[in-house]
């Protein structure tokens, strides 16, 4: 799985120039086909998405190219899921946050099972890339929140402030950040990956 941008015209001539790498190998990645369609619900309204598949011309693995505004086995955008993280954060419960959000009670209920499932570790990756990034990370290293759910958010937030500083990418959204980090896994099985 590869996170790439929203636009699909952009996508497009990343591949026509090579721009793409295979995450297994490092080759270049090439057009080979489309996903099939998939509608996000999102704070707006719905987005309907077809992601583009490629393969590697060197180790001929296929990919989808998975746009940066989606996470992995998830019907909402990142940025829908990542207020209802940070709500939960600010102390809300789930049924608040479904209100708030629009969403079912059992849909954010499984949002934060999972980020609560996942708190420790995704706290501890994000820390370390917020470190490798930061020119002064101790002036940037969030205070413990008082749980690991709330320690998660803090760590995935610091990320993106020391991601945008860094590569000078300031109206890009904390969340779609996050996404792009760990290829859309931000609830997915496993961990966060590099």
């Amino acid at each position: 799985m590869v996170t790439v941008e929203t636009t699909t015209a952009v996508v497009e001539q990343r591949l026509v120039e090579g721009e793409l790498s295979c995450p297994d190998c490092g080759g270049v990645l090439a057009r080979w086909g489309w996903g099939r369609s998939r509608s996000l619900r999102d704070l707006g309204g719905v987005v309907v998405v077809r992601p583009r598949r490629a393969r590697c011309r060197s180790c001929e693995v296929t990919h989808v190219l998975l746009p940066v505004l989606s996470l992995v086995r998830r019907a909402d955008t990142v940025e829908v899921v990542g207020a209802g993280l940070e709500l939960a954060a600010a102390g809300w419960g789930c049924r608040r946050i479904a209100g708030r959000l629009g969403r079912p009670v059992t849909t954010v209920r499984g949002w934060l099972r999972c980020w609560s499932r996942r708190a420790v570790q995704t706290a501890a990756v994000f820390t370390a890339w917020l470190v490798a990034l930061a020119d002064d990370p101790a002036s940037v290293l969030p205070a413990p929140a008082g749980t690991a759910a709330r320690d998660a958010v803090s760590a995935v937030t610091g990320f993106a402030f020391a991601a945008r500083a860094r590569l000078g990418k300031l109206k890009v959204p904390t969340w779609l950040l996050v996404s792009a980090a760990c290829h859309g896994r931000l609830l997915a099985p496993g961990r966060p990956s590099a």
